[in-house]
């Protein structure tokens, strides 16, 4: 009896191409997850670095150009520039005469109707994402939403304070907190919670944004967790 002939399958070579062809699967996947942050981590942090040098650079006059001394256009020297011109106007910003021209620049601003609203905008995002000392998520917590039995992340504000807290009806106190959406964390709701339905997390609020940003994929570690505890209990009081 010929192999082609044989009833009982002895020689069942296709199954071992098959098992070899799903090592290879397993490998390239494998080595895909491997290379592929460390890929688009360095072309993102390529490409922003090129996008600020072509911003920068046209402001430069031609005779000062860096291509011009070095022979080749080297990436990353408006980047360069630009932090040097960034820690400059900082430093002046903090004396007299520079909060003086800032003042004297944004009162030109409030009298154009239409870049005011724009400036002022923008100045609200910037201060709230790039200021230092300025308050931040204290916590991650879960609470209720949108009804009983649903629970969602979110992130933990200040206690409320002011009107709000005196106009809303309640025997407890009540905790502001931001409910972001998934996967753009930047937009969400405003809820006034009351803090005994506030279930506090563990988790660092990065790690809560990491969770949100990629809908419940990437969740942190037992051990990132034990070391937070650990941190929270060494830091001073």
């Amino acid at each position: 009896m010929t192999e082609n002939q044989d009833p009982l399958n002895l020689h069942p070579q296709p199954r071992k191409r098959h098992g070899m062809l799903a090592g290879l699967r397993a490998s390239f996947l494998t080595g895909l997850v491997v290379i592929a942050p460390i890929f688009l981590t360095l072309w993102l942090f390529w490409t922003v670095v090129g996008w600020i040098d072509s911003w920068v650079l046209p402001f430069i006059p031609s005779q000062y150009q860096p291509q011009k001394y070095i022979g080749v256009n080297l990436r990353g020297v408006g980047v360069i520039i630009f932090l040097i011109f960034t820690v400059i106007v900082g430093w002046m910003a903090k004396g007299l005469i520079g909060r003086s021209m800032i003042a004297w620049a944004e009162g030109v601003v409030d009298r154009m109707p239409v870049v005011r609203s724009v400036y002022n905008g923008l100045k609200q995002i910037t201060e709230t994402v790039f200021a230092q000392g300025a308050a931040n998520f204290d916590k991650a917590c879960l609470v209720e939403y949108p009804r009983k039995g649903l629970w969602a992340i979110a992130f933990v504000s200040s206690s409320t304070k002011g009107e709000i807290d005196k106009k809303i009806p309640r025997d407890e106190p009540l905790i502001s907190v931001f409910l972001p959406t998934t996967p753009n964390p930047t937009s969400g709701f405003l809820l006034f919670v009351p803090r005994e339905d506030v279930v506090f997390l563990d988790m660092s609020v990065e790690d809560a944004a990491k969770l949100i940003i990629s809908a419940g994929l990437v969740y942190p570690t037992a051990k990132e967790v034990e070391k937070l505890k650990e941190d929270q209990i060494k830091r001073p009081a």
